[in-house]
């Protein structure tokens, strides 16, 4: 199942040379070209000609799902509504099924969202975390529709705290996820030119944790099916450190009291980022650590997580005792291997802007994004790179709502990071230098950010 380099390039130059012509004059055409619009691949899918693609008018509906976007954004965001289109869901072929949206049990789902008026260009992106395709309809999707752009988001092909149980080799599960959004970069190429009479112009990787470090492996591996991206706070993966299994032991020995405040800091996180530790100490430190080591390294505690990370919340939430010792740096070759198959290397092939809060407490900015902003140097595509630190944000701007006089979200630093590499990107507008983004003039942090010191004239 695995999409070849040359397979991809093929594609893409059949998808240039075969899907060309004059748009279709979508305005006056609701969900035209319907009858015409199949999903290339996917062993079910169905359409719906819907009267808004947003949340505003899919909450409570099938085609969206709010309790998976739960705390990924702040309550008082403002997002667009009223974007008339076509929604196509379905999945490709997959033999795993930790993904029970539509009660289809059944990975490697997807939503492709094609609106009715279209501005030429697609975005795709992959779920953040463990959850599922629907997860970035309000932090992504509901803006770049209203921008006029067709919108495509996978499921990555395993979902879930079980998703280290898919694949048969350590490593297996993530390494689904870079070539399922491969596979669905190219399927949704074809359904817009199908929707729409010819290719998209432009073409945009995104997305927020997993979904910001598929978005580093995309345009690292496959930049010639993109026109740039943009990172928000992307989880590193390199084989010899440092990824999530070397900074997360000391959380656990910490929970378990057999660490200090000083551990952490030495393990990466940041100081005044304390006041959150104790929300991710129950909610994701614990977590994160024993399935991703299930993952990478299942012989090293093959009781827990074990078969399942567990079947009540408190069960799945609770950490492995034996992750307080866990040392990434001295466990075999082997482990190291698996996680070199999903590493990433900084070579990148198109425009990147890459966005990490100065208080992110599970990926600490420290030991991911100021990693790879220093890896994509060391490769030579400085040129290619803009790096923003967010003063005051964390991982989920939901966390904003508990501490509004701490916190900030991203996703307003987000827009302005998306329309300052379309502006990039299109008009060859160079984005601010790499600098670290401070709170709005006007303390609008829910509705406002801006890239450049206007006062500075930078």
């Amino acid at each position: 199942m695995r999409l070849s380099r040359s397979v991809v390039l093929c594609a893409a130059a059949l998808l240039a040379s075969t899907l060309t012509g004059p748009a279709a004059a979508v305005g006056g055409d609701p969900c035209g070209r319907q009858e015409r619009v199949r999903v290339p691949g996917a062993e079910l899918q169905q359409k719906a000609c819907l009267g808004d693609l947003t949340t505003s008018g899919l909450a409570g509906t099938p085609y969206t799902d709010m309790a998976d976007q739960a705390g990924l954004t702040a309550k008082g965001t403002r997002n667009p509504s009223g974007v008339p289109g076509l929604q196509i869901d379905g999945y490709f072929p997959d033999d795993s099924h930790t993904n029970t949206t539509h009660r289809w049990a059944h990975d490697a789902q997807f939503v492709i969202r094609l609106p009715d008026h279209w501005n030429g260009g697609l975005v795709v992106t992959g779920a953040p975390g463990t959850r599922r395709q629907y997860a970035t309809d309000t932090a992504i999707s509901d803006r770049v529709l209203a921008q006029g752009y067709a919108y495509a988001a996978t499921d990555k092909g395993n979902s879930g705290a079980d998703f280290y149980r898919d694949g048969t080799r350590p490593g297996d599960a993530v390494s689904e996820w870079n070539w399922r959004t491969t596979q669905l970069t190219l399927a949704a190429k074809r359904v817009v030119a199908q929707r729409y009479g010819r290719a998209p112009r432009r073409t945009y990787m995104t997305g927020i944790s997993n979904g910001g470090y598929l978005t580093r492996w995309q345009l690292e591996h496959h930049p010639e099916l993109y026109d740039g991206g943009v990172d928000w706070e992307g989880a590193l993966w390199t084989a010899e450190g440092p990824n999530l299994l070397t900074s997360l032991p000391a959380t656990v020995a910490r929970t378990l009291g057999s660490a200090r405040d000083e551990d952490l800091y030495a393990a990466g996180f940041a100081r005044g980022s304390e006041f959150l530790w104790p929300y991710h100490e129950k909610a994701y430190w614990g977590l994160t650590q024993k399935i991703y080591r299930a993952e990478f390294d299942p012989s090293y505690d093959a009781v827990c997580p074990g078969a399942s990370a567990g079947s009540t919340v408190e069960q799945i939430l609770a950490p492995c005792r034996s992750d307080a010792t866990y040392d990434y740096v001295a466990r075999p070759a082997s482990v190291h291997r698996a996680v070199a198959r999903v590493a990433l290397t900084g070579r990148i092939g198109k425009p990147l802007i890459t966005l990490h809060g100065d208080l992110d407490a599970l990926l600490p900015k420290a030991t991911d994004s100021d990693v790879y902003a220093r890896m994509v140097v060391r490769n030579a595509r400085g040129a290619l790179h803009r790096y923003y630190t967010v003063e005051g944000g964390t991982h989920v701007d939901g966390l904003y709502d508990t501490y509004p006089d701490r916190l900030r979200p991203i996703l307003p630093c987000y827009r302005a990071a998306f329309d300052a590499l379309t502006a990039w990107v299109e008009r060859g507008v160079r984005p601010p230098a790499d600098r670290t983004v401070g709170r709005p003039a006007d303390g609008d942090v829910v509705g406002s950010c801006a890239l450049t010191d206007a006062a500075a004239g930078r």
